[in-house]
C-alpha cells in the first residue's frame, strides 16, 4: 500500500510530544523521488509495526516541514520520544533500511 502525503500535520509541539520511535516523511504526491521511494519504504516499514510513520505533505508555507530544515524530497525523520536521532534526505532504499535497523535497535 502507498502512503498518501496527508496535508493536515500535526504541529511541532505535538510532535516533539509523541511517544516511542516516529518517522515524519515530508514529501509531495508529484514529487518523483518520493514516488520511486515509496513501495521500497512501505515494504521496509511493513516489518516494522512499532514504528509510527507520518506522511506529511510539505510545500511553502507549511510550518512543520520548515521547523525540521526541509529543503528536498523526500526527507525522512526519525524520532524517538520527540528527540531527532536522524535525517535522510532524498536516501537511497539501502539508506533507510540500515537507518530503520539502526533505530529499532537503538530503542
Amino acid at each position: 500500500m502507498a502512503f498518501e502525503y496527508s496535508s493536515a500535520e500535526p504541529t511541532r509541539a505535538e510532535v516533539d510530544r509523541m511517544p516511542g520511535p516516529v518517522l515524519l516523511e515530508f514529501g509531495a504526491g508529484w514529487c518523483g523521488h518520493c514516488q520511486a521511494l515509496a513501495p521500497a519504504l512501505d515494504a521496509l516499514l511493513e516489518h516494522r509495526p512499532e514504528i509510527r510513520h507520518l506522511a506529511v505533505a510539505d510545500g511553502p508555507g507549511r510550518p512543520l516541514g520548515r521547523s525540521f530544515r526541509v529543503k528536498l524530497w523526500p526527507t525522512l525523520v526519525l524520532l524517538r520520544d520527540g528527540e531527532v536521532l536522524r535525517t535522510l534526505v532524498r536516501p537511497r532504499p539501502d539508506e533507510v533500511r540500515e537507518a530503520l535497523d539502526a533505530f529499532s535497535q537503538s530503542g
